[in-house]
């Protein structure tokens, strides 16, 4: 997408209001938008940006590009259903865990579940995807989609055969 010349379709000015409070307007308003559509916050809250790119990543929102704004503050470009993100039945968060551990919660859930569900696997571990798929590969584990959503830091969608 080009993001030179996006058009919001909502403004939402929440300058001069503290963490929280931007980031709780824009979820409101996004709620209510359309999946394509696009609001523009405006906020000038040093949390916004840390706020605003965490609840984008739990969500099927997306940051599409922050700006400094003329008049004060950041722009930040925020669109509704940023595409099809696999559901999950149950999410294991488990950053800051080393390997095997990730994998040994993992599996322990993963045998309470049903054939077909799904689990969204958090991890941080520094060899948490080659050992994902070496284990998937020896097991009925299917890996359905695996997300870098930071640095080193992955969203494993894991369903049970």
């Amino acid at each position: 997408m080009n993001t030179q010349n996006l058009h919001a379709n909502i403004k939402l000015d929440m300058r001069g209001l503290s963490c929280p409070a931007p980031l709780l307007g824009a979820k409101r308003v996004v709620d209510d938008l359309k999946n394509e559509q696009i609001l523009l916050l405006v906020s000038d809250c040093p949390g916004t940006k840390d706020d605003l790119f965490s609840w984008a990543e739990q969500t099927n929102n997306e940051v599409l590009k922050t700006e400094p704004m003329p008049d004060g503050g950041t722009g930040y470009y925020i669109m509704k259903g940023k595409g099809t993100e696999c559901k999950s039945n149950v999410i294991l968060d488990i950053r800051g865990v080393l390997c095997p551990g990730p994998i040994v919660e993992a599996k322990k859930l993963l045998n309470g579940m049903k054939s077909g569900e799904v689990l969204k696997l958090i991890s941080n571990c520094p060899g948490i995807r080659s050992d994902i798929i070496g284990w998937a590969s020896m097991t009925d584990v299917t890996i359905i989609d695996t997300v870098e959503v930071a640095t080193g830091e992955y969203e494993f969608f894991l369903q049970k055969g």
